[in-house]
């Protein structure tokens, strides 16, 4: 798996004329080798090297069968370790990640990489994780049915005084008692007029008959994610909320339609857009329809009236309208789909249709 990761990485290399590649970032780093404690992965065109301190060498040597492992010292820069050998491998140009290290480091290697061009190779690794081969597919699955049976019990924690704070904790709870190695991102948790935030974080405030209830939660399951949202309504809900709330679905559902492989991711975006708009909302949604979800919870592609890259088989992304009223509330709702030659496969099992506790 990871060496047939690290040939597809090595052809983008040498297409675009690079002899090695320095990956920083930890996602990316455990994409091409399974590593996940701290250091550097260098891959060169027939050697692949991970760099690290005495704390990961022997989970470094477990992990990652096949890869040469370095101990770094803590005297000695890890720039001069990794020039060394880029300099063994004859490497005169090597590609870094130039939307993720810092300046700092910048400035290191330059000192260090005497004689050899430092470039950028802005999302290389990322662009081959877009697409997920199976063993990332059902890791991914893992993570949304504990997503799913994580909203089925709150659902039985929801009444009246319990907080929001109160309920994100029992979902964090509730996802790593059931195996999970955590959640996925920050848990959303918001009711009432709370629920025109997007990105609510949960407060003290204790929920109420009548109001609005936005959860946006996740799981992680061997290092991958997954994200689902649900509005419910605590008792009766009114007439203009079951308007908007109908709208989000409708969109959501004509997104859904519209997802197959080949399709612009703008495309798609549209498609829920147009919709909410024609039912006079478009102010009031102001964010992309959908995102990527793998290592990151955040990845690509993106499903926005920017996204002209064309959708793939086996790309996973999230399809999540929305609607916010400042002062009146908001409802969202997202599933989780893979991408198909014909359409896309919905892994989120948890009900859509109107639920009143």
């Amino acid at each position: 798996m990871y060496s047939s990761r690290i040939e597809n990485l090595r052809q983008k290399l040498t297409d675009r004329g690079f002899d090695a590649i320095l990956v920083v970032k930890p996602e990316n780093q455990y994409y091409l080798s399974g590593f996940d404690g701290e250091g550097f992965l260098l891959i060169g065109e027939d050697r692949h090297i991970i760099f690290t301190d005495f704390r990961y060498v022997e989970e470094a040597r477990d992990k990652s069968a096949g890869a040469e492992i370095i101990e770094l010292k803590y005297k000695i820069s890890p720039y001069e370790k990794i020039a060394q050998e880029l300099q063994s491998m004859g490497a005169k140009k090597v590609a870094v990640e130039g939307h993720y290290i810092t300046l700092k480091a910048y400035e290191e290697m330059k000192n260090f990489f005497a004689g050899i061009d430092i470039l950028s190779a802005e999302n290389m690794v990322e662009d081959l994780r877009t697409v997920k081969d199976e063993t990332e597919l059902n890791f991914i699955k893992k993570a949304q049915s504990i997503t799913d049976r994580t909203f089925s019990h709150i659902l039985d924690y929801i009444r009246p005084g319990v907080s929001e704070a109160d309920i994100a904790l029992e979902i964090e709870y509730f996802i790593k008692r059931s195996g999970a190695d955590g959640i996925a991102f920050p848990t959303i948790a918001v009711s009432g007029p709370r629920t025109s935030l997007p990105h609510g974080k949960p407060s003290e405030r204790k929920l109420q008959v009548g109001d609005i209830i936005t959860l946006d939660f996740g799981a992680k399951f061997n290092g991958y994610c997954s994200d689902m949202t649900r509005t419910i309504f605590l008792g009766e809900v009114d007439e203009e909320r079951e308007r908007i709330y109908n709208i989000v679905l409708e969109a959501q559902r004509r997104a859904i339609e519209c997802i197959k492989a080949g399709v612009h991711c703008k495309e798609v975006d549209n498609a829920a857009r147009s919709f909410i708009e024609k039912n006079g909302f478009g102010k009031n949604f102001g964010h992309g329809l959908g995102h990527g979800v793998g290592l990151e919870i955040h990845e690509g592609p993106r499903l926005s009236p920017k996204g002209d890259t064309s959708l793939l088989p086996g790309m996973v992304v999230t399809v999540e309208p929305g609607i916010y009223v400042e002062g009146f509330g908001g409802v969202r709702i997202e599933d989780l789909v893979i991408v198909t030659d014909d359409g896309c496969i919905d892994l989120t099992q948890s009900p859509k249709d109107i639920i009143c506790l």
